[in-house]
Formats: structure tokens, C-alpha cells, sequence
């Protein structure tokens, strides 16, 4: 149930963006709703997770089974899962026989980690910096789930050698969730150095004894070159490119190997990961809203590569260039949550296809997407659904008639100029895409001042909504 307090129809002209004046003149007509009120319904365990054979999901709770000087330890009696501590990185994940799906022989902090790539403007100098905690903290605990938190705090005194932010580490293992929420809340304050920031993301290194075959789309789902592979491997015109001379296997000989050729459309990119034949596991990274990635629906990123690797890309330059920095100047403050995400894991018998993994995976991933926003996540930074808004709308373009808006991508990005989406890279976007009519509606969203923009297929321009739209609380 609803409560609105306030209810705005417009109708109005909206100019294409310069240099695009061939499509003359757009109509949005927009029903903007401003909520105040809704009951918000706690959402059933099995929504968020589907039963393996055998698995009995009431005799299992969560626990956090051991906390020491050097590590944290968390069980739900489906994955067991360790962190390093006070840094903050994932160690282990024991799953269903397999003593760790990550990979072993890495430095321990390097298995599953958070990083930034930054520009020191000071010193003149490119860094990668792992985002690593000083505290810890648990957040939650009760035998729904377990929700921990390592910190940082950035101190002049820390100058170069550290990114300017604050780092806040949230990890979430509930019960009956065969995988680990992850999300970061990354802040600056005013005052603070300048600084440029090129990537942010979490990476996964794999058991490369067990995963061997990775799929990241129905139509894109391959056995997979070794690390090994790619180190014996003739180097190309990029570090990223080489081409395999001597492979374990021979059949990937004469093949080239390249992280980029993985990548994809954000839109698309919901749920990727990698499979192990046996025992048969996989371990798959669901991204279940973009609105905390930047740069709009089709700005392309990295997905998972050989390794074996599984990255959630938060942001980046990948396919952008310097336009897509997260650039901050004299002293100017920000904060952001970016995810949470889900490591998911799953298996299925020796006698059933792997194939079966996938699938299962992509339902795990219409349930996350359902789910979202998420009703169990312990911050004050992060909205639950009765704390957002919607609008909807309908979408038309004015040739020598008014057309529908035919399946155009409508979306609230930070305020800006016509197709000014495309290189935001500091706040939160929320995209739809219209139906055959251009009716539109976009749910879900965080309280602030937006942009309405679109763009339609066929028809050439960027448009704005000639008015800003502020989302209320």
C-alpha cells in the first residue's frame, strides 16, 4: 500500500540536444510521484534462494563462528567463509567438499578484495590501492544473517601513500543464501586532496585446479585457457593480448587470449561467473541494480576472464577514456554505496549437466532483481524501499506527428546537459526502457535532484526533460 502525498502531471516541450536538431522537438508527458509512506513487506527466505536436494533450510542459522587477531570466520552450514582481519579481504569459501574456491597460492589478501586505480595529482603519480580496513566491526548478528563491516579513515597524515577516502566494508552471509552480499560505502570529505579515480571494483581469484570453464551470457560460455596458458603465451600489441603457442590443453593453440573480449554492456551484465566439473560448482557474480554503476545502461566493462577471475566493475575509463574519471577538486565532498552485490555459489549432482549451474544461476539472479532493493541491509546509506521514489510517464518524439517513443531507454541520471549520462561518474543513475507506446516507469529510486533523459533507436539525439525532477523522502 502507497501513501502519496503529492501527485504531478506535466506535459512539455523538450528541446534535442545540440548539435541533433534533426528530430525537431520531443514530448515528455510525466506522472511524477513523490512517496512519503508504504508498508514495506519482509520478503520470504526461499525468494532470495533456491533449495538444493536434500538441503534443509530451517535446521540451518548463521553464525559467526570465530573472531581471533588475524581472521574472521562465518558459517551458515552451507559456505563457510573467512576474512582477513582488520583488512577486510576474503581468504576462504569452503562449498560443498571444496576446502577453498578461491585460490590458495595467491597472497592470502589477493583471493577476493576491493581496489581502486587512482591519479596522485600531487606527486604526478598512477596507483592501484587495495581497500583495505584498519577496524572491525559486526554490524548484525542474529540467526537471520551476519552483517560485518571493516573500516578506514583517511588522515592527512596518510598523504600519497593512500587514496583519500574513507572506506566502510560490508560483507552480509544470511541463512539459506548460498553466497556472501557485498557492498562498500566510499567517502570524502570536504576539504580533502584533489584527486582522479579510474576504477573501482571487487576481483575473485579462483581455485584454477577446479574452475575451467567460464559462461557470462547464454550465447557466450567457453572452456577456458589457464593462467599457466597466458604466461607461456607469445605477448601481443597490448599486455592483455597474447596468443597461446603452447597451451595445456591443445586445443585452445593458436587461439588469442584477451580480457576485453569478455566485456559487455552493462545492462546485460547481471550474472557471469565460472563452473568446476568436479567436484560440479559454481561461483557466479550477480549484480542485481545498475544504480550505482556509471557512465548509463550501455557503457561496457570487464566481466570475468582467464585465471581464473571474477570481477564486479563498479566503474572505470574501460571503452570511455579520461571522460569517465571520478575527478575531485578543491576540497569537494562525496559519498557513495556501490552494491551490494552477491557472490553466488551453487552445484549440482555429478550425474546432472553443468549447464544446470547456469541456469540456476540466472534464476538466482531474477530473484535478486526482484528483491531489490534489499530489506536486509544494516546502513543508514543505503534506502530501503519505503525511502524511494518512482515516476512514470509516457515518451514521445514530434516528427511531422507526434511517434511513440518505441522501447526508448528513459532514465534519472545527476543534472546535466542531453546525453551528459554518458560521462557522469559521481552519482546514481535509474533506466527503464519504455514499452511500444513509450509509456515508462522507473522505480526504486534514491531521493535527490535528477535529470529525465532518453534516447530511442532509429531516431537521431539525445534528449532532456527541460525540468529537473527532485525525488523526496
Amino acid at each position: 500500500m502507497v501513501f502519496m502525498s503529492e501527485v504531478l502531471c506535466i506535459v512539455a516541450e523538450m528541446k534535442v540536444g545540440a548539435p541533433r536538431k534533426i528530430c525537431g522537438w520531443v514530448i515528455f508527458q510525466v506522472l511524477l510521484l513523490h512517496l512519503l509512506q508504504s508498508v514495506h513487506s519482509q520478503r520470504s527466505q526461499n525468494k532470495l534462494n533456491i533449495t538444493k536436494p536434500g538441503q534443509n533450510i530451517s535446521a540451518l542459522t548463521v553464525q559467526l563462528s570465530g573472531v581471533d587477531q588475524d581472521k574472521v570466520v562465518i558459517d551458515n552450514g552451507i559456505i563457510q567463509v573467512t576474512f582477513s582481519s582488520p583488512q577486510g579481504s576474503i581468504t576462504g569459501i569452503r562449498y560443498n567438499g571444496i576446502d577453498n574456491v578461491l585460490d590458495d597460492e595467491v597472497d592470502y589478501r589477493r583471493r577476493g578484495y576491493w581496489d581502486v586505480a587512482w591519479y596522485d595529482r600531487e606527486r604526478n603519480s598512477k596507483l592501484t590501492s587495495e581497500l583495505e580496513g584498519t577496524r572491525f566491526e559486526i554490524i548484525t548478528e542474529n540467526e537471520e544473517q551476519v552483517e560485518i563491516s571493516f573500516t578506514r579513515t583517511w588522515t592527512i597524515s596518510k598523504g600519497g601513500s593512500m587514496v583519500p577516502l574513507n572506506v566502510d566494508k560490508r560483507y552480509i552471509i544470511r541463512t539459506g543464501v548460498s553466497g556472501i552480499y557485498m557492498y562498500a560505502i566510499l567517502e570524502r570529505l570536504e576539504g580533502w586532496p584533489d584527486v582522479d579515480m579510474d576504477q573501482i571494483r571487487m576481483v575473485f581469484k579462483l581455485n584454477h585446479t577446479k574452475f575451467d570453464f567460464m559462461a557470462i551470457s547464454d550465447d557466450r560460455q567457453r572452456s577456458m585457457p589457464s593462467m599457466a596458458d597466458r604466461n607461456h603465451a607469445k605477448p601481443l600489441a597490448y599486455k592483455e593480448a597474447v596468443l597461446l603457442t603452447n597451451p595445456r590443453n591443445p586445443m585452445f593453440k593458436g587461439e588469442v587470449d584477451d580480457k576485453y573480449m569478455y566485456s559487455m554492456e552493462d545492462k546485460d551484465n547481471n550474472v557471469h561467473g565460472w563452473i568446476s566439473s568436479d567436484p560440479p560448482v559454481g561461483f557466479w557474480m550477480i549484480t542485481p541494480s545498475d544504480e550505482f554503476r556509471l557512465g548509463g545502461p550501455i557503457k561496457q566493462d570487464l566481466t570475468s576472464h582467464a585465471g581464473p577471475i571474477t570481477l564486479s566493475m563498479f566503474m572505470s575509463t574501460h571503452y570511455a577514456g579520461k571522460e569517465m574519471r571520478m575527478g575531485y577538486r578543491n576540497g569537494e565532498p562525496w559519498k557513495k554505496v556501490f552494491g551490494p552485490v552477491l557472490a553466488y555459489l551453487n552445484s549440482v549432482s555429478h550425474n546432472a549437466s553443468t549447464l544446470h549451474l547456469w541456469r540456476d544461476a540466472k534464476r538466482q539472479m531474477a530473484a535478486e532483481v526482484q528483491s531489490w532493493p534489499y530489506d536486509f541491509v544494516d546502513s543508514e546509506d543505503y534506502p530501503l524501499s519505503h525511502q524511494r521514489g518512482r515516476i512514470q510517464g509516457q515518451f514521445y518524439i514530434k516528427d511531422r506527428s507526434n511517434i511513440y517513443g518505441k522501447f526508448a531507454f528513459i532514465g534519472l541520471a545527476p543534472v546535466g546537459e542531453a546525453g551528459s549520462w554518458q560521462t557522469e561518474s559521481k552519482g546514481y543513475q535509474f533506466w527503464t526502457k519504455a514499452d511500444r507506446k513509450g509509456r515508462f516507469v522507473i522505480e526504486n529510486v534514491r531521493t535527490g535532484d535528477y535529470s529525465l533523459y532518453a534516447w530511442c533507436i532509429g531516431f537521431i539525439g539525445d534528449y532532456k526533460y527541460e525540468q529537473n525532477i527532485t525525488i523526496t523522502p
